[in-house]
């Protein structure tokens, strides 16, 4: 099923509940083999023109994790904000400023996924004391923390710090400025979910 680029445009969605269900409905669109936008050249016209996308997610570069499509999300619906295991620097808490502030988006997603290369990494580092050169030692740095406070010996250390580094990716979300007073004020809500690669569903954290 896709959308009738003749049908009129839906009311924006501006509430924080009313952004994540709609991620959660599409999601399950997508993991039933029944989404409703197809990306057509005539949905990306449509969109052209103004934008009021209802959420940002930040995720991960991983090439089997498209955002879009895992949402059912067609354009101008979601900002997408994408780094190596959703590590955060000053260019993603900006971008992610910048749809919350200027495009008024009201739900802030953080989207890890099982089996990430760059956690990975990070573990075979911890374990190896052997920190990669580069700038992807700056990802290593970066999700060290969730790692180690998971421990290197827990047997699902991997999925654990997965859901540790979300949540800590969360956390950080409450940094950029105006975001507490938006989160306090309900205008704004801000969640972490992690991806299954082999179900496509989305589970939202605690």
């Amino acid at each position: 099923m896709t959308t009738d680029p003749s049908a009129p445009p839906a009311p924006p969605i501006t509430s924080p509940s009313d952004a994540l269900a709609e991620l959660v409905a599409g999601n399950k669109r997508f993991v039933s083999g029944r989404p409703e936008h197809g990306h057509r050249v005539s949905a990306a016209a449509a969109a052209s023109g103004s934008q009021q996308p209802h959420a940002v997610v930040l995720g991960c570069i991983d090439s089997r994790v498209p955002l879009e499509a895992i949402f059912d999300q067609t354009f101008g619906s979601i900002c997408v904000v994408r780094s190596g295991a959703h590590v955060v620097d000053r260019a993603v808490l900006g971008s992610v400023d910048f749809a919350v502030a200027k495009l008024g988006v009201p739900l802030i997603m953080v989207l890890g996924h099982k089996r990430c290369g760059a956690v990975q990494s990070t573990i075979d580092a911890l374990r190896t004391d052997h920190r990669p050169g580069g700038d992807i030692g700056y990802l290593v740095d970066q999700i060290a923390p969730a790692v180690l406070s998971v421990g290197l010996d827990d047997p699902e250390v991997a999925a654990k710090a997965m859901r540790a580094h979300v949540a800590a990716t969360v956390s950080r979300m409450h940094d950029i400025e105006g975001i507490p007073a938006a989160v306090a004020a309900d205008r704004v809500e801000v969640v972490g979910a992690v991806y299954d690669l082999d179900t496509g569903l989305v589970d939202l954290l605690p």
